[in-house]
């Protein structure tokens, strides 16, 4: 999966050990940049994230309301959007999405059911990236 891939994810990290894990994992992703937004409101935030967003890129919001997958299904849909210049993922701020970037979006994508501060799902997602990758190189970190 050598593409480009981008995550526009409103807020700083503070946790330093989660700062350490998004870092290890972007290392391991050579194609990916992460741009952090102002906290604001979901409206303000939404707009600066389809600034952000080319006509041509492929934009996945994150949210509880969104699609579910597993990671191999992940991988096959990673493996399938090809075409696209750019994967723009959204992680929006403490608030939530504003329903107007999530009907904006290509999909809408939940890590899980369970609710995660942006923090964790910065770095669930590129943990999530990284296997992804790995199970279409058929690596070993997957097993």
């Amino acid at each position: 999966m050598q593409r480009k891939l981008k995550i526009l994810a409103v807020g700083k990290l503070k946790q330093p050990w989660i700062i350490q894990g998004v870092n290890e994992y972007a290392k391991r992703l050579p194609g990916l940049t992460i741009t952090e937004l102002k906290d604001s409101t979901p409206d303000r935030e939404a707009t600066e994230i389809q600034a952000l967003v080319k006509p041509h890129d492929y934009l996945i919001v994150l949210t509880e309301r969104g699609k579910t997958m597993d990671s191999i299904a992940f991988a096959k849909f990673l493996e399938q959007t090809v075409r696209q210049d750019i994967l723009v993922f959204a992680i929006g701020g403490p608030v939530g999405i504003a329903p107007e970037l999530e009907r904006s979006a290509n999909l809408c994508l939940s890590l899980s059911p369970m609710t995660f501060t942006h923090d964790m799902a910065r770095l669930l997602l590129v943990e999530q990236l990284y296997r992804a990758q790995n199970i279409l190189q058929n690596g070993s970190y997957h097993k």
